[in-house]
């Protein structure tokens, strides 16, 4: 896991660095605070129209699978700071196959949820058949 994350901090750097000369070369004297301003400002806005518009359709359908993807995304952030936690702490040990299997259990108790939830509309479904 900390080489993937050492790969993907060098990625962000090696992108921050271009957009800072980009910015440069066009005389734009941008602090790293105004860069990260526009950045996040452009990415947030983006990925939120974007979400918007695929829970827009998800929501007509159900509102189970919506409240699905927004856990499993904060799950995903909170699994990936315990991680990066325990490498800068030195508590526990930073590992790849930890997060997975994080994930892993939040699924399998979903399906358990699932599971249980069909059990429980088919059977409201068969006592309104029989009381009608």
């Amino acid at each position: 896991m900390k080489e993937i994350i050492i790969l993907i901090a060098e990625i962000v750097n090696g992108i921050h660095d271009l957009l800072m000369d980009i910015t440069d070369s066009f005389g734009w004297d941008l602090t790293d605070k105004d860069l990260h301003l526009w950045v996040f400002g452009i990415i947030g806005i983006l990925c939120f129209l974007f979400v918007h518009a695929v829970f827009k359709v998800i929501s007509k359908y159900s509102i189970t699978a919506l409240s699905f993807f927004y856990t499993f995304t904060v799950l995903l952030v909170i699994v990936f700071a315990i991680e990066i936690q325990q490498k800068v702490t030195g508590r526990g040990e930073m590992s790849f196959d930890d997060a997975i299997i994080s994930i892993w259990g939040f699924l399998l108790f979903f399906f358990v949820y699932l599971i249980l939830k069909g059990i429980v509309l088919y059977t409201n479904k068969l006592v309104k058949k029989n009381n009608s």
